[in-house]
Parts: C-alpha cells; structure tokens; sequence
C-alpha cells in the first residue's frame, strides 16, 4: 500500500512539472486569440491525413506529429508556429519536439479541432 501511493505522488509531481515547463514555452490560445493571429502564422494541422482530409482549418497545412521529426525543414523557425489536433494532445506533443529542436513562437488551439467554429475545408 505504501508502494502505490509513493508511486501516485510520484507521477503526479512528473506531471504537474510537465505542465508548468510546458507553460513556459506552449500559449494555449482560445478559438478567437487563435483566429486573430494564424493567418500571419504557419498553421500546421498535427493529424494523420486521413483525419485531415476528413476537414481541417482552412489554410492548414498537415504534418503529422508521427511525420514532425522527419518534416522540420518544411517549417520556419522565424515565424509564429499555430498548432491544433483534434483535442489538444497531439499539438502539445508536437510544441514540446518543436520547443526541443529551437522553435520560440509556438500556440496551440484549446480544445483542438472538435471545438473550431471557424471556416473548415474538406476533401471532395
């Protein structure tokens, strides 16, 4: 019994020192702060291809978190970079291997795609 709950707050300290580390390089932005700004941005759309084409952000660019690794060249380290998913683990993953490899301007959308409003395109 001491085990388990030396091991609980144990992962609960790895996981609130995940969270405020991340804090320090990830802005969580709501659907309004993200419209304002990912125009100017590049906006990378961090699902597999087929949950994209199934409708993303209009002006998104798809680069799976599985594929980000071998795809960095395809982004920019001098512009703001906005991510979102489908509910917001996936571009947290993704903002923490950018944050890693050198990206300062990294936003992701709360709640991911399953909360956008927002103009969407799909494949016909």
């Amino acid at each position: 019994m001491e085990f388990l709950i030396i091991a609980v707050v144990v992962l609960l300290a790895v996981g609130l020192f995940r969270y405020y580390r991340q804090r320090n390089y990830l802005k969580v932005l709501t659907e309004d702060q993200f419209r304002e700004g990912y125009r100017k941005a590049q906006l990378i759309d961090v699902r597999e291809p087929q949950e994209f084409e199934r409708g993303h952000i209009l002006g998104a660019r798809n680069i799976p978190v599985s594929q980000m690794r071998q795809r960095l060249v395809e982004m920019r380290k001098d512009k703001p970079v906005y991510l979102y998913c489908q509910s917001g683990t996936r571009s947290a993953r993704a903002a923490q291997l950018l944050h890693k490899k050198g990206y300062q301007d990294i936003y992701h959308l709360k709640g991911g795609f399953k909360k956008w409003t927002g103009k969407i395109k799909t494949k016909n």
